[in-house]
């Protein structure tokens, strides 16, 4: 995978992590497959591409959407309908 070239920066203070029980690393990742997941859910970025920028392969994005509550089906009305169709015929 190559370098990223781009980094978001979110600010917080060690409570945080204490509150939250977790470690810099758990609370990335965590921050990471939100991201992901919403710009997936949004329709912005395909499965592969919201996978590969949380760091994980499909299957196993697709299995974490669906343990967090997320769609792992982001299709909009008329490709619900062109499916429909497809299926039907």
């Amino acid at each position: 995978m190559p370098e990223p070239k781009n980094i978001i920066t979110i600010p917080y203070t060690d409570d945080i992590l204490a509150s939250a029980g977790l470690s810099a690393s758990e609370l990335a990742a965590i921050a990471r497959l939100a991201v992901a997941a919403k710009l997936f859910a949004g329709g912005r970025l395909s499965l592969g591409q919201a996978a590969k920028l949380c760091g994980r392969g499909k299957v196993e994005f697709m299995e974490q959407l669906s343990r967090e509550g997320y769609s792992v089906v982001n299709l909009q009305v008329g490709d619900a309908e062109d499916e429909l169709r497809f299926a039907h015929d």
